[in-house]
């Protein structure tokens, strides 16, 4: 099992890539938006509330700040157990960095002059150059923003992925043969404790987002941990009935073998005389 997960510039034709790197070989290729219409499916929120996390949606984001944190737990969860399963190629605006990095997996990012963007831009919207230019620049930046935001990280960071492509330096389908060819050398050296870690991953994932989505725990304070199937969860107050409440809900997602709650110490209050 292996996974080459890509996030791609505005215009930088990183989805085709994906879609040439899985043909050659042979693996499931999924984009951004088929996952976020499984993330709206699985936790029944519309899809114009999850575009905000792959597509290009303006200031949309803006409007959901109060629920975006859970929304991007929603369509992690999701993104993760599609990960778990078999080898596979996905490609949208910002899943490398919410891959786990882990060695069965390659996180790239695929970018593009400025200039080449906007003409792809141009060509595919039917669009004239000052409107092409202004959305490339808002995108990037709003993109940017929103990860630092929600993520906490800065998807310009070369640190972030294993690999960065150029897509317009060499033709698509040299450069797509280049990343199947990193893909096969992944899928051979991986081992299964790579495999179990992706797929405690994706369940602590899965768990995460089930209890947000919970009418009763919504937004408490709950890390998740998995390792080998047993799930860890910590946070504070978690004494009866809610250490039982949260355990019931982890041990209804597949792949949970155990649960444990730890109840997180409140800090000691500071003394003001």
């Amino acid at each position: 099992m292996a996974v080459i997960a890509i996030s791609q510039q505005l215009g930088s034709r990183g989805i085709e890539l994906g879609q040439l790197a899985a043909q050659e070989l042979g693996w499931r290729f999924l984009n951004g938006q088929e996952i976020v219409a499984e993330t709206a499916h699985r936790y029944g929120v519309s899809e114009d509330e999850l575009l905000v996390f792959d597509l290009r949606t303006p200031h949309f984001w803006q409007r959901l700040r109060s629920e975006s944190h859970r929304y991007l737990a929603y369509f992690r969860a999701v993104l993760l157990k599609e990960l778990a399963q078999d080898s596979i190629v996905v490609a949208g605006r910002t899943l490398a960095h919410q891959t786990p990095h882990l060695r069965c997996a390659l996180r790239a990012r695929v970018v593009a002059p400025v200039s080449v963007r906007v003409n792809q831009l141009m060509e595919e919207e039917k669009i004239s150059h000052s409107v092409a230019e202004k959305h490339v620049r808002e995108h990037d930046r709003e993109i940017r923003e929103r990860s630092q935001t929600l993520s906490g990280v800065d998807v310009e960071d070369p640190t972030l992925y294993d690999l960065i492509v150029n897509s317009f330096t060499h033709p698509l389908e040299s450069t797509a043969t280049l990343l199947a060819n990193a893909g096969r050398k992944i899928e051979n050296a991986s081992n299964p404790m790579d495999h179990t870690a992706m797929r405690d991953a994706a369940t602590a994932a899965l768990v995460h987002a089930a209890l947000l989505a919970h009418p009763k725990i919504r937004d408490a304070q709950i890390s998740v941990a998995c390792k080998a199937g047993a799930v860890q969860l910590n946070g504070p107050g978690l004494v009866a009935p809610w250490d039982e409440l949260v355990s019931e809900v982890a041990r209804g997602i597949e792949g949970v073998s155990a649960v444990e709650v730890a109840v997180e110490e409140p800090a000691m209050p500071m003394r003001t005389d």
